[in-house]
């Protein structure tokens, strides 16, 4: 099926540019929901369920020949980022847009909505699955539950990657993203004049040797193994400017990063072990807050050889991806409740990579990544 003629691909393109002027934070999407729901109930005759903060368009061919459903993902959050370049259809938010690209996966997923009735060799049910909180991790977690409930066989989902030719697919089997998780430390003491701090009790010292540790520990972790162990020291806050005061209490924030998740188990009780012990060599209480916590992404090697598949039937270039994307993803809950597989489609070579200020999606690879849904849900893929 070529789907370039097929569908009229500038009201695809309205509708990721309506989305990226639209943005909403993880757990705020709203109006991004309601927006896409209204979209597709306008335009196909699939059943749409609401579920809160999420929300999934259901197909049901009329002739099924056995095969059990599948299931493709996209997620709609943006990014606490302001727009930082000129666009006809910038964010009217402010502080807030779409530069993960989000907007864009939506957007493909809503194409291949369009599509799956025009596709006479699909025969098999499709849960097409618009998901919110990606960005923090608090999204995937109830609609893999889902995926368990409907009896889905496989799910597939991708993502956008800049520094790889416009339109070329990559897909790893096993490891393709890591684990993460944020940890913050709290410390506690007691506030003093500066005049006297030997009445108080300054956390600023524990903080300093928690910040070097870490450092410690990050250096070693990269030059002991050729797995990723990544500790991002990415805040460290005590005091202020009140140069009569002795400050008591700072926390300390980092971002630690896995292939596998019991190495991320063992950095965080390291983290924690030594907060402790210095907690008690210098009299304060310590707290922990865990945040933004993401499993890792592990695909399943058969599903991925049918991205293979699928884009070389498609005369899509497979470019080679030999080390894991070190951000995380929370459609790894998915690949734990079923097989399936994360694949990834460039933006091109020079394109800026998500996440920074002059990033936007790239709406030359819509199709490519609507083409792919569909034929995986196809039954000779």
């Amino acid at each position: 099926m070529d789907i370039r003629t097929m569908l009229d691909w500038n009201e695809i393109r309205s509708l990721r540019r309506y989305l990226h002027a639209h943005p909403e934070l993880s757990g705020k999407e709203k109006e991004t929901k309601k927006y896409l729901m209204a979209f597709l109930a306008d335009r196909t005759d699939l059943e749409l369920v609401d579920k809160g903060d999420w929300f999934y368009a259901h197909y049901e061919p009329a002739g099924q020949h056995g095969e059990g459903p599948v299931a493709l993902r996209a997620d709609m959050d943006a990014l606490p980022v302001p727009e930082a370049i000129a666009l006809p259809y910038g964010s009217t938010t402010a502080g807030i847009a779409h530069k993960c690209g989000h907007d864009g996966h939506s957007s493909a997923l809503a194409a291949a909505a369009l599509l799956l009735r025009k596709d006479a060799r699909i025969h098999r049910p499709v849960y097409l699955i618009f998901q919110s909180a990606e960005e923090t991790g608090k999204g995937g977690k109830s609609c893999a539950d889902f995926l368990k409930e409907a009896g889905v066989e496989e799910v597939y989902a991708f993502h956008n990657l800049s520094g790889y030719p416009e339109n070329a697919v990559m897909v790893r089997d096993r490891l393709t993203q890591c684990a993460s998780k944020g940890l913050t430390v709290h410390f506690i003491g007691r506030k003093s004049h500066a005049g006297t701090p030997e009445k108080g009790r300054n956390p600023a010292q524990a903080l300093a040797r928690l910040a070097l540790y870490a450092a410690d520990l990050a250096e070693q972790a990269g030059t002991s193994t050729d797995k990723t162990l990544l500790l991002t020291i990415i805040g460290l806050n005590v005091g202020g400017e009140d140069f009569g005061i002795s400050p008591g209490e700072g926390t300390f924030s980092v971002t630690l990063r896995a292939d596998e998740e019991s190495d991320l188990l063992r950095l965080e009780n390291q983290l924690r072990d030594r907060a402790r012990s210095l907690a008690v060599r210098d009299g304060l209480k310590v707290s922990f807050a865990e945040r933004d916590p993401f499993p890792a992404t592990v695909n399943t090697p058969r599903c991925a050889e049918r991205v293979r598949k699928a884009a070389c039937s498609l005369g899509l270039t497979l470019a080679p991806m030999p080390e894991p994307w070190r951000p995380s993803e929370d459609f790894g809950w998915y690949l734990k409740a079923c097989p399936g597989a994360m694949f990834y489609v460039g933006n091109g070579m020079d394109w800026p990579a998500p996440h920074q200020p002059d990033y936007d999606f790239n709406d030359n690879i819509l199709e490519t990544a609507a083409s792919l849904f569909l034929r995986l849900c196809e039954e000779d893929c």
